[in-house]
Parts: structure tokens; C-alpha cells; sequence
């Protein structure tokens, strides 16, 4: 019987590269005995809709994009309960998920990895009644990406974030919070907060750490604290470029849960798109929810 499978692509990520290789893609699936359905995003949420649509029609659902149609897709089939793999052919400006992982950066390497069928169960995020690939962040810079105009992405590349957040250096807005978590529990007023899953986050390569695991089920957490005076300032900025966690600005450890509270609305970033302005958020780390056909080039666990 015929396999089935459901191949969702932004024909705009990238500079629209997917277009120069779609057809070989669809012949490299074909080859290994799928029937394809293909389908071109036209617009936000479309992603995730084609992704609950299909789920319980397919045997396998492979996106093309950045970050934000990965994140549309896991959203989809989350929601649905489903058990259906996924494949992620990276084509956007960033591609963090796929750097952490350690994807080919070649689309036809891509595309022949996933019909390899080895299946890796990656941790994801549950980001109050969301779902997230890798990233929920806060504060400084985290709008970048969802304010940046895509054609700027296209032609700057990751270098568009750096550029539109140097903007935000001189009007650094900070939020009074709470953070609880399984092991502690810290109220402070912070300019940044993130919870990834992720090696690399904007196209930087171990923020988050050099020990990242993949499906451990832990997120790593980094907050930074809103500086004083220029010297705490230049304090964050050193122990942020040098990735050493010498500051008592920055707390920096690993949850499965936490639960943040905050006095005022917070607008947060999912994946690169906005996740909305809540008071109170609750995260939590579901285990190697994902399948993901995945062969990385190197070991995923390091």
C-alpha cells in the first residue's frame, strides 16, 4: 500500500530558495514510495491548519520554511494529539531548530535524511494553552523577529535581528516578576528572559549553553536582571558575549516547569511569532513528545 505524505512549504523563506528545488524534493520522496500531497503556504496559520487538517490522513508530514512553519506545524499536530512524524527542511533566515539538531543545510541532503525514517522523539514546549518547537522569550529583542519585515530577513539573513535590536538598546524596558520552578523561586525585575530547547537561538550559537540535550526533558533557562548603572550593564553584555555565567545578573539553570507571574501584561515570542501578552505563564517540558525523522551529521546528545 502506498505511503502517504503531506509536504507543507513557505515558497517566501529564504529568498524563496524552495522554488529552484522543489520538483527534485518531491522526486527524492517520490523515489521512496510516496504519494505527495504538496502545499504552499498562503499566509500565517496556514501552516498549522493544513498540519490539523491532515494529520490523521497521512503517514508523514514534511515542512519547508524558517522556524515560524515548523512551529505552526508541531502546533497543529500537538493540538490534534497525534503521533504522526514530522520532517523539517530548513529554508528560512535563522533556522535555529534546525542548527541544534544539526540538519543538513542542503535541501536535497535534507529531504533524502528524513526518507531515511530513523525517528528521534525531541522535547517540546507547552506554553500555557500553546505549543513551542524550541524558544519562549521576553523582553529585550524578543519582538525582532516577528517585526522585521521579511524581506529584510531575506536579504540580511539573521543580521536583520541584529540590526532592528540594537534599535531597543537605548529604551530597555524591564518587567517585575515572579519565576517558581520545581527547585527555587526568584522575584526580581528582568529586561530579558528565555526558555529554550535549543543550541542556537537568533542565529547565535550556544547562548544557551554548550551542554544542551535535545529530549532530557529539562529547558534551559536564562533571565537577565535590569542593570543599575553602565557597569552592571557591561557586566551582562561581557558575561553574555564570553557565554560565562559569572553575574549574579543573569540566573541561568535548567526546569522541566515553571510558573511565571507578572504585574503587568508580558509580550512573549514563540518560536519567532508573538504568543500573546499574558500576566501569569505556565511552561512545562513534554518529554520526547515529538517524532521527528532525523539523522543528524553529528551526535544529537553531546
Amino acid at each position: 500500500m502506498k505511503k502517504t505524505l503531506l509536504f507543507i512549504f513557505n515558497p517566501k523563506a529564504g529568498k524563496g530558495k524552495i522554488k529552484s528545488h522543489l520538483l527534485d524534493i518531491v522526486d527524492i520522496f517520490n523515489k521512496s514510495g510516496y504519494e505527495v500531497i504538496a502545499h504552499a503556504t498562503q499566509g500565517s496559520k496556514d501552516a498549522y491548519e493544513k498540519a490539523k487538517e491532515y494529520e490523521a490522513k497521512v503517514d508523514l508530514i514534511v515542512c519547508s520554511g524558517g522556524d515560524g512553519t515548523l512551529d505552526e506545524v508541531v502546533t497543529g499536530i500537538m493540538e490534534k494529539g497525534s503521533s504522526t512524524p514530522i520532517g523539517y527542511i530548513p529554508a528560512g533566515s535563522t533556522n535555529d531548530f534546525a542548527n541544534s539538531l544539526f540538519m543538513p543545510k542542503n535541501m536535497l541532503e535534507a529531504a533524502s535524511m528524513i526518507m531515511e525514517e530513523k525517528l528521534y522523539h525531541c522535547d517540546i514546549g507547552k506554553f500555557n494553552e500553546e505549543t513551542f518547537a524550541y524558544i519562549a522569550a521576553f523582553g529585550l529583542f524578543t519582538d525582532v523577529s516577528y517585526q522585521t519585515d521579511q524581506d529584510l530577513k531575506n536579504i540580511l539573513g539573521h543580521v536583520a535581528y541584529v540590526l532592528e535590536g540594537v534599535k531597543r538598546l537605548f529604551d530597555i524596558k524591564s518587567y517585575h516578576m515572579r519565576v517558581e520552578t520545581e527547585d527555587m523561586s526568584v522575584e526580581d525585575d528582568f529586561i530579558f528572559g528565555m526558555i529554550s530547547n535549543s543550541r542556537s537561538v537568533g542565529g547565535f550559537k550556544n547562548l544557551t549553553g554548550k551542554h544542551v540535550d535535545m529530549n532530557d526533558g529539562l529547558f534551559e533557562v536564562t533571565l537577565i536582571t535590569r542593570p543599575k548603572n553602565p557597569l552592571e550593564l557591561q557586566e551582562i553584555m561581557t558575561a553574555v558575549l564570553t557565554k560565562e555565567d559569572n553575574t549574579d545578573l543573569i540566573y541561568s539553570f535548567k526546569s522541566a516547569h515553571l510558573t511565571i507571574h507578572s504585574d503587568e501584561e508580558v509580550p512573549w515570542t514563540l518560536d519567532g511569532e508573538f504568543g500573546g501578552n499574558p500576566r501569569l505563564v505556565e511552561i512545562e517540558n513534554c518529554h520526547e513528545a515529538l517524532n521527528l525523522y532525523l539523522k543528524s551529521t553529528k551526535k544529537i546528545n553531546e
